[in-house]
């Protein structure tokens, strides 16, 4: 617990700082890879200090041109921090729009190009997809999660349909990943930062154009299980 409050200490201040600097640069920068790079530092510094190593696999599975969707399973809040390094390439996040309204922080969002996600009703959704849609077909890459939000317990929850709409509609590959340690270190709605090892993997991409949105689901769920440790 001590270990965690600690950490606090060092989180607030130092994201307020991150997002100002990502906020400035992005006045300067509209392609948001200023925006990108101070996500990234926030992320490295962010494992730095909780003392979390991050080991991926996979790597070579990731196209190195062309748009992608990445797919994954969501344990915690330190995914955020794992993907923006896992991750070679520039890319935008689909992350709920509640995260956009926080002030300075959501600015640093926009200016990095990241894509809000109203959930609060089914039209408001779409119109997010729509969006994203046009970002990726413009040449950009995302990260969704398909289960919406965080797992309790490790193992995989139903998949929401939003993001296999926007797949189908993008007509791009999934790139699907797997993590795993990050609910040890940081439990669901629990103050508490334990030892431990974020490990990201990626599997082989999966083509959508043709396939039909259940046998997508299924193809891309299966990836992800077939590289998530069971406890």
């Amino acid at each position: 617990m001590l270990r965690a409050r600690l950490y606090l200490l060092f989180l607030v201040p130092f994201t307020l700082f991150c997002s100002l600097c990502a906020v400035t640069a992005g006045l300067f920068d509209g392609s948001g890879r200023s925006g990108h790079a101070w996500a990234r530092f926030w992320s490295l510094w962010c494992l730095r200090v909780a003392r979390i190593p991050l080991v991926v696999n996979g790597l070579e599975r990731v196209p190195s041109q062309g748009p992608v969707i990445y797919m994954g399973n969501h344990q915690g809040n330190f995914d955020i921090n794992a993907l923006s390094l896992a991750i070679p390439r520039l890319f935008s996040w689909v992350a709920k729009e509640e995260l956009f309204r926080v002030p300075i922080f959501g600015s640093a969002m926009r200016r990095a190009g990241y894509i809000p996600l109203d959930r609060s009703d089914g039209r408001k959704a779409l119109r997010s997809m729509k969006l994203a849609a046009e970002r990726i077909a413009a040449g950009a890459s995302v990260v969704i999660f398909p289960e919406g939000t965080r797992t309790k317990d490790g193992s995989l929850l139903p998949f929401k349909r939003g993001a296999f709409l926007l797949a189908a509609r993008a007509r791009v590959p999934i790139v699907p990943f797997t993590i795993n340690g990050s609910m040890q270190i940081n439990p669901r709605n629990r103050i508490e930062l334990n030892p431990g090892t974020i490990r990201v993997s990626f599997a082989e991409p999966i083509q959508t154009a043709g396939i039909p949105e259940a046998e997508l689901m299924g193809r891309v769920r299966e990836a992800i299980a077939a590289r998530l440790e069971v406890h």
